[in-house]
């Protein structure tokens, strides 16, 4: 990262939205439905799975978490009508945990029933440690209704691996992330490797409980890591898939995975709620500042 890139990134959650827009653009599939599901088509016809997102969390109005339910229910049918390869991810707090835990149930199984309704596949995002107990209550609850639903496993939370060892079996679905909330250092990992080993360690304990486990990292080192075990443990395909975020450079490896014949599925969110969303990946990756200043000096 060069000084102008740090001093780009630092300056934009102080600028206006207008200004902000072309930097998020890497990692956003638009403002619409129709944005999002064009994106989509195209990542569909080069390999890549997907899973779509509405940007927003923490709802804490009644009427307008049941309006984002009725959003994500209407995204299953149109995935069905477009023929797009495509499940559907959804954060409690979005659709009503931030109100009740009994609002979020309804709310989540009114998504499912639309899954459910479309043989398709429904993942519950997992959100800050405030909500995690929760998030598996929601996740039991949805369980009972279709089989076909999943939940998210932080890699950096010392309490995972209990977790799967709760939760795993060969009905279970899970995505590993490595975990983007600052966490104490009292429940979580702190240190890069520390989590690295973690993630990996997770993933052996899925597959031990013969779980289906979504890899959802950006490490290319980690990722170097799980092909090595995949590959010396011959760990069966229909067991896993690589997973990572829209827009995140990865320099041609998720196209590498697709061509060795991996599933890879992209995480892909849309909505207007993308300011926030875009300012957190853009502190991740900064060097994309100068890419895009570039690329408007080109133009």
């Amino acid at each position: 990262m060069t000084i102008f890139d740090s001093i780009i990134t630092n300056s934009i959650p102080h600028l206006p939205k207008w200004f902000a827009k072309p930097f998020s653009k890497p990692y956003v599939a638009g403002e619409t439905v129709e944005e999002a599901l064009s994106e989509i088509r195209h990542l569909n016809s080069k390999g890549f799975s997907a899973t779509i997102d509405i940007l927003g969390e923490h709802t804490e109005d009644t009427d307008l978490a049941r309006d984002i339910t009725h959003q994500y229910c209407n995204l299953y049918e149109q995935i069905e009508n477009n023929g797009l390869d495509s499940t559907i991810s959804v954060k409690p707090t979005h659709v009503g945990l931030s109100i009740s835990k009994t609002e979020a149930v309804s709310n989540m199984l009114s998504i499912l029933k639309k899954a459910k309704e479309f043989g398709n596949f429904l993942r519950i995002d997992m959100e800050d440690s405030n909500v995690t107990d929760q998030t598996f209550d929601i996740y039991m609850e949805c369980k009972k209704m279709y089989d076909r639903v999943g939940v998210v496993i932080q890699a950096y939370l010392y309490r995972s691996e209990n977790d799967i060892d709760t939760l795993g079996n060969d009905q279970f679905n899970s995505r590993i992330c490595k975990g983007i909330y600052k966490e104490s250092k009292t429940i979580a990992y702190q240190d890069r490797e520390d989590i690295r080993n973690n993630f990996l360690l997770l993933a052996k304990s899925m597959a031990r409980k013969a779980s289906f486990c979504g890899y959802a990292t950006h490490d290319q080192t980690l990722i170097d890591r799980i092909l090595d075990w995949v590959e010396s443990e011959k760990i069966a395909p229909h067991l896993f898939e690589f997973q990572s975020l829209f827009g995140v450079p990865m320099n041609g490896r998720l196209e590498q995975l697709v061509e060795k014949g991996f599933r890879v599925r992209i995480y892909v969110p849309f909505g207007p709620d993308w300011f926030d969303y875009s300012l957190r990946r853009l502190k991740e990756n900064p060097d994309i500042a100068g890419y895009v200043i570039s690329n408007l000096f080109k133009k």
